[in-house]
């Protein structure tokens, strides 16, 4: 293996560090689910005019979609025990898998920066219930908007998401497994009060209704399914990239699709519709819906006079937030900048500079700006995903040679190490969904920018392939 891409983070994992079992998948998944914009995700489409059962609808099968090219993708991680970047290598060259994973990682650090600036006002509504006189720190001081109880809350959040990254994957693997339990627990008890609030199930789904209730338009059909069930898949496309970098550690395919299957196809449904249903019960409690569970936990500790429940309400929250951060938004990015120089950074530095990186977008600042944003470019890396899912399984046939991903020289050094194809391919791919910006006659283009940047992008692929001699890969295992 060249020295020059490869340290101890990229290698092959060996047998011994394969110790990830279906549950630990599984727990993942339920980590990565159970978070705020998960619980929230119904209140858009039903404020879009979509009743609250075609945004169960939409939810499900958008997972079910996006779970097809997890599990393949996750097949080459079991399978070989690389990452993400070296399984790029095989479809874009061991120098053009820096266009993709960099790709990825500019989503991830976007993303690490909002999510954690969520969990910073979570601490920071949690130390103020323990330290009263934490709200008026810093006085009347105030930058963009906020004082230094918000800026404090942040800052010591984000060194806890730090300290996670220092410990490296089986530190997350070890989160990701206390948490999970807690998390569902949580979901549980707001259901719980729900139902107890709207007086049972029927109320319960009556209250639903009555959420859409002047929201429904003449288009409130099953055609508006197609954009939002995009939107679901984009809320997962950019895992469905590097989730390799998560199945290298698991021990057999048996537990990498079982436990992916079981977590997500169960866990993000069922916050959606707790979500649902625990609003419509703030609709019978308070006389109107309160979508967001800070606020609807804050006022249920001010209501409860028992620090206790506002104390436990946070501590839940911020281990749903630092579960859905450590997993999706910074892995990713660290693997990715390790990959750039793998000689001299590690996925420990590859993890600090993702989280500087979630600093310096200035969250606070640009959270609306770079929500939307980041929901419709983790679109267009369809085409990222049409690559490679074409080139593993139609052109490779799932096999790689493992010593090759590793050797400049070797059969995926293409043309000084760029596979011209796959980038070619990529851009047509991302220029097909952006033509529904252009041209109101083919908005779908746009709207259902996973699938079709994902499919000009793999069709492309596959006819510039077809002229190129590829030469079979006999490894089986790395």
């Amino acid at each position: 293996m060249a020295a020059e891409l490869t340290n101890a983070d990229l290698a092959p994992t060996r047998p011994s560090e394969r110790t990830w079992n279906a549950w630990h998948i599984a727990s993942l998944w339920i980590g990565m689910s159970v978070c705020i914009p998960s619980y929230m995700l119904a209140s858009s489409m039903i404020a879009d005019g979509l009743s609250w059962q075609l945004s169960l609808v939409a939810i499900f099968l958008g997972n079910a979609i996006v779970l097809v090219p997890l599990v393949v993708s996750a097949h080459a991680g079991t399978r070989y025990g690389i990452p993400f970047p070296v399984f790029a290598r095989a479809s874009f060259g061991v120098v053009g898998t820096h266009v993709p994973s960099l790709l990825r990682a500019v989503v991830a650090c976007g993303w690490f920066g909002i999510q954690t600036w969520i969990g910073g006002l979570a601490l920071d509504a949690l130390l103020a219930i323990l330290m009263p006189g934490w709200a008026s720190l810093g006085g009347d001081w105030r930058l963009m908007g906020f004082g230094a109880p918000q800026y404090l809350g942040f800052a010591l959040f984000w060194l806890v998401n730090v300290y996670f990254v220092w410990s490296g994957t089986e530190g997350i693997k070890r989160l990701e497994t206390i948490g999970a339990p807690l998390l569902v627990a949580l979901c549980l008890a707001l259901l719980g009060w729900a139902l107890a609030v709207s007086g049972g199930f029927a109320s319960l789904l009556d209250g639903a209704a009555r959420l859409a209730a002047g929201r429904a338009t003449d288009e409130s059909t099953p055609l508006r399914l197609i954009p939002w069930t995009t939107a679901m898949v984009g809320y997962w496309a950019t895992l469905s990239l590097n989730i390799p970098d998560f199945t290298r550690y698991a021990r057999s395919q048996r537990d990498q699709v079982a436990g992916q299957a079981l977590g997500l196809l169960t866990t993000m449904p069922l916050v959606a519709f707790i979500g649902i249903a625990v609003t419509s019960a703030t609709v019978i409690r308070y006389g109107e819906p309160i979508w967001n569970p800070v606020n609807l936990l804050a006022r249920l500790s001010a209501e409860s006079g028992h620090p206790a429940v506002g104390i436990a309400s946070m501590m839940a929250i911020l281990v749903a937030t630092l579960t859905t951060n450590i997993a999706a938004n910074v892995v990713a990015p660290a693997v990715s900048f390790a990959n750039l120089a793998p000689a001299r950074v590690t996925f420990r530095t590859g993890g600090l500079i993702a989280a500087a990186a979630g600093v310096a977008i200035l969250p606070w600042r640009l959270l609306d700006v770079y929500q939307g944003w980041l929901l419709s470019y983790s679109g267009l890396l369809g085409a990222v995903g049409g690559v490679m899912l074409a080139d593993y399984v139609i052109v490779r046939r799932g096999r790689l040679a493992v010593e090759d991903l590793y050797d400049a020289r070797g059969r995926y050094a293409y043309t000084r190490g760029v596979n011209r194809a796959a980038v070619a391919a990529l851009a047509c791919g991302v220029l097909a969904a952006l033509a529904g910006l252009v041209d109101a006659r083919v908005r779908v283009l746009f709207d259902a920018a996973w699938f079709s940047a994902g499919g000009v992008a793999a069709g492309v692929y596959l006819l510039l392939m077809a002229r190129q001699t590829v030469p079979s890969s006999t490894s089986e295992a790395a």
